[in-house]
């Protein structure tokens, strides 16, 4: 295991780097070299890390959603209002009708097939939009009209709502039935993750108002504190509806809120964690991607993601419309949008494993827009953000700066 941790760290870093130089995403550098180093090309990573590659995946989704709940300032948020709601499933419902529209014709497959495939892609990276977001919050870019925040805060609601349609679609698959319940876990779901990581959140602040320790005991403290959240969806899964992503990152932001000065600091440990954490997610995302299946998987697969991503597009501009977002920068939000990653290596071999038909497609699928997704969302952002978004004058958010 030290050692495939060290081609991961060391191997991941490098080819970042060479990928950063040449002007590219340094994600793409480490997705490469998952690929590379994966079980599908080289097999150099020995089976104990790939057998806890799931995990230690969503250890580096919980630190990012974490920096992200101690950096998002809900005043921003609230001066959104009813975009960042609808941004939270209305681009997913675009996506997912978009695939079942193009996806039996152009990959001979069933309609029900074409929406479990659906809400496979349908679900954006937080993994990949949160950390660029978070750089345009601390660079002034956008802030005035809260556009970081508002995809920040959507990409990472979307993937409870997307998460449950694909629990629906494939049970629908095995011969249950759609209900009415099914489709309430979903506001639930949020709601409960909300109050709960909330009020940790604003305990974790009270506490340590009166409690004097080391900013890097509370990181691990507040670490842990996530790691349980997450365990906790899995404990309480069929009795209550509970998203433990969502409640560490309202964790984060009741943090914030109570104690803004101790989530700056915070919030910085947080980015010194993900330097590795980073490397680890992407590498190790690139690890489950099987080449062959890209390969093999032809014109029309490419086609349909590419289709699918203008269906999720529109319905980015569609909760974009009547606000005071220029052209410019609703384009902006369009391409933010798009990115795909964590969701997909997490549940694109679900289908297959399930024994469900489309098992094969969904799989090739979901490698093909981690591939595809990934590094051209991220790409998209790196090069628009600075003639699409305004930057706010110096001294224009003082939170910002002392973070």
């Amino acid at each position: 295991m030290l050692t495939s941790l060290a081609l991961i760290f060391i191997v991941g870093m490098g080819f970042g780097w060479i990928l950063k130089r040449i002007h590219l995403p340094s994600l793409l550098g480490m997705l490469l070299t998952g690929i590379l180093l994966g079980p599908y090309v080289l097999n150099l990573l020995d089976n104990s890390i790939l057998g806890i590659s799931a995990d230690l995946r969503q250890l580096a989704l919980i630190i990012i959603l974490t920096r992200a709940g101690l950096s998002l300032n809900l005043e921003d948020l609230k001066k959104v209002g009813r975009p960042a709601i609808l941004m939270c499933f209305v681009p997913a419902c675009f996506e997912i009708v978009g695939m079942v529209l193009l996806a039996p014709t152009l990959l001979h497959i069933s309609v029900l097939d074409a929406a479990i495939l659906g809400s496979v892609v349908a679900a954006v990276s937080p993994a990949v939009v949160v950390p660029k977001m978070l750089h345009l919050m601390e660079t002034g870019y956008g802030t005035q009209k809260s556009i970081p925040q508002l995809i920040m805060a959507g990409a990472s609601v979307d993937d409870v709502f997307v998460i449950v349609m694909f629990s629906s679609f494939t049970g629908l698959a095995q011969g249950g039935t759609l209900s009415p319940v099914t489709f309430a876990q979903i506001p639930l779901s949020i709601v409960t993750g909300i109050i709960v990581g909330a009020g940790i959140g604003i305990a974790f602040g009270e506490i340590y108002r009166w409690v004097h320790v080391r900013d890097s005991v509370k990181v691990v403290l507040l670490l842990s504190i996530s790691f349980l959240l997450v365990a906790l969806e899995t404990a309480v899964k069929g009795v209550v509806p509970f998203s433990g992503l969502l409640a560490v990152m309202s964790c984060g932001i009741a943090v914030n809120r109570r104690r803004p000065e101790v989530a700056a600091r915070l919030s910085l440990k947080y980015s010194k964690l993900w330097v590795a954490a980073e490397v680890l997610l992407f590498v190790l995302v690139g690890a489950t991607v099987d080449i062959q299946y890209a390969i093999a998987s032809g014109v029309g697969a490419v086609l349909v993601i590419l289709g699918a991503l203008v269906f999720r597009m529109l319905g980015v501009c569609v909760c974009l419309l009547k606000t005071r977002l220029s052209n410019k920068e609703r384009l902006f939000c369009m391409l933010a949008y798009t990115p795909k990653a964590t969701v997909q290596a997490a549940i694109g071999s679900i289908p297959l494993t399930m024994g469900l038909s489309c098992g094969p497609v969904v799989l090739t699928v979901a490698v093909l827009a981690i591939l595809i997704t990934a590094p051209l969302g991220a790409f998209s952002v790196d090069m628009t953000y600075r003639r699409l978004l305004q930057k706010e004058p110096v001294g224009g958010g003082g939170d910002r700066d002392s973070r």
